[in-house]
């Protein structure tokens, strides 16, 4: 094994794992394979194809379970797409005629890599997967193995997406703090704009997450200080539709008794009804290299806020967004149990030649196992119909 190299990179928006999970891979490598030469590209897919990487020490293998205690990435991130060449030849990547997929092949080639290692979303793996056959096109048997990150949960089919249980537990935490801004103003309706583009997981388990902890903290139950004022009072996620009339109905009940509101929202509820508008009136919606709508652009959170506030009565409206606190949190232990788990096998499997992504398979029976590239894929909904998601809009008058 000796002569093997072994390459990683973390990609796309940050999550509590990253760095764990770059730790973890460095551990595990250096106790079954200490010959093994470990490099990482610095940045992302940008620092594979600019050559850009550093190598792991001696120093930093000794010492690489310390970075399970800290949150962002030790190696960098970006938002490259390897097939977007427009993007790559403008951000100064590639040169104008070449191919990025090609760009990193050789790059993978010159720099000797035997194995790489991808730590991203679906976008991150199934760039990984890209060039995964550009390389077999070319004849290189080069190994590369992901890890599933996003706190969006929403990489299909995988069930749980590292550092997404950190997030819904850091995003519980940011909420009681805000919350607590209601005591400000009289009539406050404050909305707290969760990530999550396309699927409701992280918002769901966010609230659910604040709602327990309302259930167990020791309010006086005097004046503001009492559980149903800091409690959820609303969850809005992509999957599940609403009637608005209603909804403002039953709000403006618990405005008129508790003196405040509290909604959960996640960044992509109601997005399709936002970008029609936009487009309506010939506006231009801002989009990313992947053609994601930019939603810090559009601002979701302020449209619902703008919808519901006149209707409630609100004299003053506060809309807070948690996801950058979230996803920059350390893993929580959860999501480390989960993190060695997958970074052991991605190790082992990558010293035995399989490529493919690391996680519990939902289409085979929750096996952790390396999964195929080419069944990985963004935008898993969420399971609205899950016992504990109803139990949560039940429990709050939202069923």
């Amino acid at each position: 094994m000796g002569e093997k190299t072994v390459a990683m990179l973390t990609a796309g928006g940050l999550a509590p794992c990253l760095s764990s999970a770059v730790g973890g891979l460095i551990e595990r490598y250096t106790e079954i394979a200490p010959d093994v030469r470990i490099v990482a590209y610095r940045n992302g897919y940008a620092g594979l194809l600019t050559g850009n990487w550093i190598e792991a020490t001696a120093d930093v293998r000794a010492n690489a379970g310390r970075l399970h205690a800290f949150g962002g990435s030790p190696i960098g991130n970006s938002r490259v797409k390897l097939t977007n060449v427009e993007d790559c030849v403008k951000r100064g990547l590639v040169e104008e005629g070449q191919d990025p997929l090609e760009v990193a092949a050789e790059q993978l080639k010159r720099d000797g890599i035997d194995i790489l290692h991808t730590i991203g979303g679906d976008d991150t793996n199934t760039a990984a997967a890209d060039l995964k056959a550009h390389l077999a096109k070319i004849g290189s048997d080069l190994t590369v193995v992901g890890l599933p990150k996003t706190i969006d949960n929403d990489v299909v089919p995988i069930r749980q997406s590292l550092g997404a249980w950190t997030a819904a537990e850091q995003g519980a935490l940011y909420a009681r703090n805000i919350i607590a801004e209601f005591s400000a103003n009289p009539n406050m309706l404050i909305v707290h704009e969760v990530m999550g583009r396309h699927c409701g997981w992280l918002t769901a388990a966010t609230a659910r997450a604040h709602h327990e902890w309302v259930g167990t903290a020791p309010f006086a139950e005097w004046v503001d200080n009492a559980a149903a004022r800091w409690d959820v009072h609303g969850v809005y996620i992509p999957e599940r539709a609403f009637d608005l009339s209603q909804e403002v109905a039953r709000l403006r009940g618990i405005m008129d008794e508790h003196g405040g509101v509290n909604l959960f929202i996640s960044e992509g509820a109601g997005m399709g009804e936002i970008v029609a508008a936009m487009e309506a009136a010939g506006e231009e919606v801002p989009r990313d290299a992947f053609g994601h709508v930019k939603l810090d652009k559009i601002n979701p959170g302020q449209w619902f806020a703008d919808r519901f506030a006149k209707e409630l009565g609100a004299e003053k409206v506060l809309v807070q967004k948690s996801g950058y606190f979230s996803r920059s949190a350390p893993a929580n232990a959860s999501d480390r149990e989960l993190i060695e788990h997958c970074t052991r096998l991605a190790v082992d499997a990558a010293l035995a030649g399989t490529s493919g992504v690391v996680g519990h398979d939902e289409e085979r029976g929750d096996e952790l196992r390396v999964i195929e590239f080419e069944r990985i894929a963004g935008g898993k909904k969420f399971d609205v119909t899950q016992s504990w998601f109803r139990e949560l809009l039940s429990e709050l008058g939202q069923a």
